[in-house]
């Protein structure tokens, strides 16, 4: 079983329900080392100085930012811990959404939210509330040292968390030529149009993912443990240490909720760079945080 990314809760008014951020996606990439094929020794990069061609060690190597062709301005450590976003094991819900007005092109990874023990109800009583009103709770979230805006959607028993694309991240299509004008420009026909439908309706089916397999994978793979037969080599793969579970006193949901509407207050985002600082963001109730 996969480990757990963070332990923390999932926030939204003064309700807090402890989870497990647990990822949804397996890699499957075949990852290759490079070999000398002379004596079967690692081949490596190294950091070289583009003028010298010596090797640069790690002490002497700084981070630059571009900022005109060949032209640099060089960043302290200190300058990229100001602009790291604040560590927090918290999924803070800001406002709900109707999923379906968000364009797939900004969807990116997804994980599993998994209730901590005695975390069940509050668990339930989010994804329920989700499925019935058919929103998604949008949220920001640091996922190892990047914020990230992300949806919580309910998903049969589970509650996944669908990490989402900035809009800056985007290509707008107008950056690229398309065809466009009438279907007269083209010379394409009514009968041609028809007879494309009908190809589309001869060939729908109803999407089984579970029938795509990757072919290239599962081959290299099968070539893979013919070498090792051959050769005589072992492969282990080291154990994993069992999730961290946490506990949570019981909560009186009903009052948590009262309190919520009458205050009208909603999760607010965290204060961003030197005001995170100043004035941590002050929020109602506890948080559940690791030792």
């Amino acid at each position: 079983m996969a480990r757990a990314l963070w332990t923390g809760a999932i926030s939204f008014g003064l309700l807090n329900i402890p989870v497990q951020l647990m990822p949804g996606e397996r890699r499957t990439d075949l990852r290759f080392h490079m070999l000398d094929s002379r004596d079967n020794a690692r081949v490596r990069y190294e950091r070289v100085n583009a003028e010298t061609g010596e090797e640069v060690p790690w002490k002497d190597i700084v981070k630059a930012f571009e900022y005109r062709k060949g032209s640099y301005v060089t960043l302290e450590k200190e300058d990229l811990q100001a602009a790291a976003p604040e560590s927090s094991e918290s999924v803070d819900i800001e406002a709900f959404v109707d999923p379906a007005e968000v364009d797939l092109a900004y969807f990116d990874r997804p994980y599993f939210l998994v209730p901590s023990k005695k975390a069940e109800k509050g668990y339930v009583l989010l994804r329920e509330t989700l499925r019935q009103a058919g929103r998604a709770g949008l949220a920001r979230v640091v996922i190892r040292t990047r914020e990230h805006i992300a949806l919580v959607m309910p998903k049969d028993d589970a509650l996944m968390l669908l990490l989402l694309r900035y809009p800056q991240e985007l290509i707008a299509a107008d950056e690229y030529s398309f065809p466009a004008g009438t279907l007269k420009s083209y010379r394409l026909s009514p009968r041609e149009l028809d007879m494309a439908q009908q190809l589309v309706e001869s060939m729908t089916a109803k999407w089984q993912p579970k029938q795509y397999k990757d072919e290239f994978r599962a081959k290299l793979s099968k070539v893979i443990q013919k070498r090792l037969k051959r050769k005589g080599a072992k492969v282990q793969a080291p154990k994993e240490e069992p999730a961290e579970e946490t506990s949570d006193k019981v909560v009186d949901f009903m009052a948590v909720l009262k309190r919520s509407l009458n205050n009208n207050k909603r999760t607010p985002a965290k204060p961003r760079g030197a005001a995170a600082k100043r004035k941590p963001a002050q929020r109602g109730g506890s948080r559940r945080r690791r030792a």
